[in-house]
């Protein structure tokens, strides 16, 4: 695949669902978001965090800001790769995520974001800083030196 970065992603596949379809005859733009959604819980758990390590720590990284630049459309069947990078991560209070989505039936870049996550209590809703666990689990996967800019 043609990925921004230079560092491999993380990647999963998926293929769209008749009921991601919108009125206009594509995926729904929410639907995208939720395929972000997706991916990050799908390497936050090959990093070893998962939601019952949230639930027991009572923290969690809560999206704060999506940054979408929506490219090409997506249609029923066909397969897609949804890629991410964690590019950034004050190992305190935030990170942000790069995201790419790719059509590999002929390479297309549907979709560029960035996602930007802040740690809370999941008791209170406040910001909390990162464990312990978030600070190394998160940590070995940053990516450095790589832009913000989509």
């Amino acid at each position: 695949m043609n990925w921004d970065l230079a560092h491999p992603p993380y990647v999963i596949d998926l293929q769209v669902q008749a009921d991601e379809i919108d009125a206009l005859g594509h995926a729904n733009n929410a639907v995208y978001i939720s395929w972000l959604e997706r991916c990050a819980w799908s390497h936050s758990q090959s990093l070893g965090l998962d939601v019952a390590d949230y639930q027991r720590l009572d923290r969690a990284m809560a999206v704060v800001r999506h940054e979408v630049d929506y490219l090409a459309s997506a249609y029923l069947g066909q397969q897609l790769q949804v890629a991410t990078w964690i590019i950034d991560s004050d190992q305190r209070f935030k990170m942000t995520r790069r995201f790419q989505v790719i059509r590999p039936a002929d390479g297309a870049t549907l979709l560029r974001a960035l996602t930007t996550f802040a740690c809370i209590e999941m008791s209170s809703g406040k910001p909390r800083r990162m464990p312990a666990a978030f600070v190394e689990g998160y940590g070995r996967a940053v990516i450095e030196h790589y832009p913000r800019e989509l």
